[in-house]
């Protein structure tokens, strides 16, 4: 609904504009909304914890610094909570990027595994939990194609700092192989991404990750991925995406 509104809106300027009635437009106007979603702790845990900083602390602390340079870029961003260690149920963050009819969702959280890197993860399927089921084909094509280019972006920018884990499917992950996605694409509406930041279990990731030049250099990176991914994309007016 929001985008015809905004075709209304468009359409009404050109008429005002042909017919010589004056017209104001803000230049500070956002161009995007974007939603960052700093991971945890949710219903599926609090999170990974390194040696010296916690999964919640590592993505709230990016958040904050992705936060600055969207804005900077003359976006709107909506943050999923307003405080570190607030409970946040995943359906609910879902639900705060739905309600701000943001533009791109890009969740933040670091990974325990063996390896070491970063990696970026969006649908390619419907999953469904507590009888919903989604998230729309609408949702999963953007999701996929902005998701892609997104990593490809960040990647680059990072210039070789993390390692390249990849741009996988939800279903790569422990809980989008059991409901056929993550519960924070399921209720999604908009295009979503996921972002391991890093392997926070090895102890490199953890030193790159902990140091406040990393996290803005990782903001950066990001912020491109997400201005390339926008670039890219044409928005479409979404099918509803969850059936009760």
């Amino acid at each position: 609904m929001h985008r015809i509104i905004r075709r209304l809106i468009a359409i009404l300027m050109l008429a005002a504009i042909c017919a010589g009635i004056p017209t104001i437009v803000s230049a500070d106007s956002p161009k995007y909304v974007i939603c960052i979603d700093p991971g945890h702790p949710s219903e599926v845990g609090s999170g990974t914890h390194g040696r010296h900083i916690t999964e919640i602390e590592a993505a709230w602390q990016v958040a904050q610094r992705l936060k600055t340079e969207l804005q900077a870029r003359g976006m709107k961003v909506v943050l999923t909570k307003q405080e570190e260690h607030k409970f946040v149920r995943n359906r609910r963050r879902a639900e705060i990027a739905n309600q701000n009819h943001a533009d791109y969702m890009v969740r933040l959280h670091c990974d325990s595994d063996a390896g070491t890197g970063i990696a970026s993860y969006a649908p390619d399927r419907q999953g469904t939990i507590d009888g919903v089921t989604g998230p729309s084909k609408d949702v999963i094509k953007a999701s996929r194609a902005m998701g892609a280019v997104f990593h490809k972006t960040m990647v680059k920018s990072l210039d070789g700092k993390l390692k390249d884990r990849g741009f996988l499917p939800d279903t790569s992950t422990a809980v989008g192989r059991k409901h056929h996605a993550l519960i924070g694409s399921i209720f999604s509406k908009e295009p979503v991404v996921l972002v391991e930041m890093c392997v926070l279990t090895n102890p490199a990731d953890e030193k790159f990750i902990r140091d406040p030049k990393n996290q803005t250099l990782l903001a950066k990176a990001m912020a491109d991925g997400v201005e390339a991914a926008l670039a890219t994309h044409r928005k479409v007016e979404p099918a509803p995406n969850v059936r009760p």
